[in-house]
């Protein structure tokens, strides 16, 4: 799990590329973003996108201090499902 910093005013893009993990030509059908702990003013994930081989969310907000775990769950084409988290430690910049 990779451990990515994040200032509480800004909101960035933070991708999976899924293509490395599954190079047999399966694709992305579905995609979900999940954020923990889920508390008032931490990070939300305000827009998200999938295309055939890489998952995108546009995540906002954060307690300065506070550190989250953001997951990624995709269903690919042929019904495997697999997720993967990364780290977000919130703090000024």
């Amino acid at each position: 799990m990779s451990m990515m910093v994040k200032d509480p005013d800004s909101r960035i893009d933070f991708e999976f590329d899924w293509a490395t993990a599954y190079p047999d030509g399966q694709a992305i059908v579905a995609s979900d973003w999940t954020i923990a702990p889920t508390e008032a003013g931490g990070v939300t994930a305000v827009g998200m996108a999938h295309d055939l081989t890489q998952s995108t969310a546009s995540l906002a907000g954060g307690v300065a201090g506070h550190v989250y775990r953001v997951t990624n769950r995709v269903t690919l084409s042929d019904g495997q499902i697999d997720e993967r988290s990364m780290t977000i430690r919130v703090e000024e910049r």
